[in-house]
């Protein structure tokens, strides 16, 4: 695709999106669809319906596009949520819960014993995780996950290195302040 040479700010990208701008959409797709495939397929656990949900959200997000309020947030918070509610959608249909509420209670509230060794499961850490802000939670993904560079990841997202950094450095203080005791 030719969108590979167009560049946008998050402002030209809404203006051009809600003009209909094809290019616009392609830039988006091109940009953002990865990130949100990751999302959607951690909550469905299936790639073939992840795909399916995914093409729905970006029909979703192209027919809502007008309603999308900057004063209210960025861009690709709003795309996230519809991503995200998307996917809680399609796992609720299928009759169970999204994986972001599969949180062992007993992890959560039991704190270890004063000589017990605290070690945390995998499936207890991504637990953790999911509780921090969607704009956070992916860039910590992506960033200790999916071995991403920040600078990987401002190119990625769309999103200034030093708001990566800042939010990568604010999601770590979060998920610090869970596990001090």
């Amino acid at each position: 695709m030719a969108t590979s040479k167009i560049k946008y700010s998050e402002d030209e990208l809404v203006s051009a999106l809600k003009r209909n701008e094809r290019t616009a959409f392609d830039f988006l797709y091109d940009h953002y669809s990865g990130a949100l495939f990751n999302i959607i397929t951690k909550t469905l656990r299936d790639e073939e319906r992840a795909a399916d949900v995914l093409q729905e959200s970006f029909l979703k997000i192209w027919k809502n596009i007008a309603s999308y309020n900057p004063e209210k947030g960025r861009l690709f918070t709003w795309i996230l949520n519809i991503a995200r509610n998307g996917a809680i959608d399609a796992v609720r249909m299928e009759g169970r819960k999204p994986a972001m509420d599969d949180i062992d209670d007993r992890a959560v509230q039991n704190e270890p014993d004063a000589g017990q060794e605290s070690m945390v499961s995998s499936s207890e850490m991504k637990a953790i995780i999911n509780m921090l802000r969607p704009e956070r939670k992916i860039l910590i993904d992506m960033a200790y996950f999916q071995g991403y560079t920040h600078e990987e990841i401002s190119e990625e997202l769309n999103i200034p290195l030093g708001t990566v950094k800042s939010r990568i450095r604010t999601a770590l203080q979060e998920l610090k302040n869970y596990f001090a005791v």
